[in-house]
């Protein structure tokens, strides 16, 4: 058995990572359903461990001391993203698209608890397995994990990568045929049917020297760090109150708060693709150690709820779709929007991105969509998801 020390777990979750790519290189289902690396490297080591340990084995344990900066480290960037100037370039679209995730969020949770009520499960197993790791994806649910085993539901971190998992796979299985049942039922068209190109992901910028780089990436290191500093004055305070939140708030609060100051004095000149590179990195290195220590075997006996709310989610999900359609103005911009609505709302913004860009390719440009959905599904929804997740723990009885 390899007791591992801090580094190299963290040497190992690497060495998982890239399994994770070549493995969605050489499956190309996989990358398909945009199925993240880190994730699948790490459940190999899981399942690996599994396999030794219902043989009375075990194959490795790990010091996971450096997992929760890892993940304190990436939600901080998802502060520094969010941006008020951002949110007003679409104003009332954006705000409009964000309140109808809001609320499925909600409808996710409640569904969730019926769910998991009927089986005989703690109420907040449906909260862990709606919005927490379906609206979140794999990194909200585990970041939220150790509130949900405190509040009593047990194999919290299994359960989370088990639904987030499932919900990424069924996102990209249903985004594109809800969306184009749309689009062929209105006979919708694009205002540029001969642009089938996506966006591209960034604009095309001078290069930077090597060392405007390094300073660039110096200076990033360096705000992430002093608002994960800051930050965890703020979670300190707020958790006196009473209130039980994740403890990267506090870090994701104060990113915020720096990104628009800078938006306003340019005092740090925040580049954001740095941040955003740093960001990645550290939420792939996360994810590989988090998946690497899961307990797989805690998930016996509790396939068959998280399959049966998953389903229920997916129906959910689809009849909402005609509401974001009807809301967002009807037309082909709303109906890709609604793929990719469905896309994050059961699993990341990958996936809607993936779903959107399918259509595109088929049907024509939909700017406003790719305007909207990913400012909404890669930086608010989170903010918004995070405080409805604390609401529904910290007002359930524990």
């Amino acid at each position: 058995m390899l007791q591992l020390d801090a580094v190299q777990t963290l040497a190992l979750a690497g060495l998982a990572l890239f399994l994770g790519y070549g493995l969605c290189r050489v499956i190309p289902v996989l990358g398909r359903y945009n199925l993240p690396p880190p994730v699948i490297g790490g459940l190999v080591f899981a399942l690996a461990a599994w396999i030794a340990h219902a043989r009375g084995a075990s194959l490795f344990v790990l010091d996971t001391g450096l997992q929760s900066p890892l993940m304190i480290a990436f939600f901080t960037t998802i502060g520094f993203n969010a941006s008020v100037w951002l949110l007003r370039i679409s104003g009332r679209q954006v705000m409009l698209f964000l309140l109808l995730a809001s609320v499925f969020a909600v409808a996710q949770n409640l569904l969730g608890m019926a769910v998991a009520t009927g089986f005989g499960l703690h109420p907040l197993f449906g909260v862990l397995a709606g919005s927490t790791t379906l609206t979140g994806g794999p990194a909200t649910g585990l970041a939220f994990a150790p509130l949900f085993e405190r509040a009593g539901v047990a194999g919290a971190e299994s359960i989370a990568v088990a639904s987030a998992m499932a919900g990424i796979v069924c996102g990209g299985l249903i985004g594109g045929p809800v969306a184009t049942l749309l689009i062929r039922r209105f006979n919708l068209t694009s205002i540029r049917p001969d642009d089938h190109r996506a966006p591209a992901d960034s604009a095309t910028l001078p290069a930077a020297s090597e060392a405007e780089r390094e300073y660039s990436a110096l200076k990033s290191i360096v705000v992430i760090l002093v608002a994960m500093w800051l930050g965890a004055w703020v979670s300190k305070a707020i958790s006196a109150t009473g209130i039980t939140l994740p403890a990267y708030v506090g870090a994701m609060l104060v990113g915020a708060l720096v990104r628009n100051l800078d938006d306003r004095t340019r005092l740090i000149g925040l580049s954001v693709p740095t941040t955003e590179l740093i960001g990645n990195v550290c939420l792939s290195l996360f994810l590989a150690v988090a998946l690497m220590n899961l307990k797989l075997w805690e998930l016996a006996g509790l396939a068959l709820p998280l399959l049966v709310n998953l389903g229920l989610q997916a129906l959910l999900v689809t009849a909402f779709c005609a509401l974001v359609f009807r809301a967002m103005g009807r037309d082909y911009d709303a109906a890709v929007m609604g793929g990719g609505f469905i896309g994050f709302m059961l699993g990341t913004t990958a996936n809607a991105m993936a779903v959107m860009r399918t259509l595109v390719e088929r049907y024509g440009a939909a700017p406003r969509a790719f305007l909207v959905a990913p400012l909404v599904g890669a930086f608010f929804i989170d903010f918004t998801n995070a405080l409805i997740i604390t609401g529904f723990i910290n007002l359930w009885p524990h």
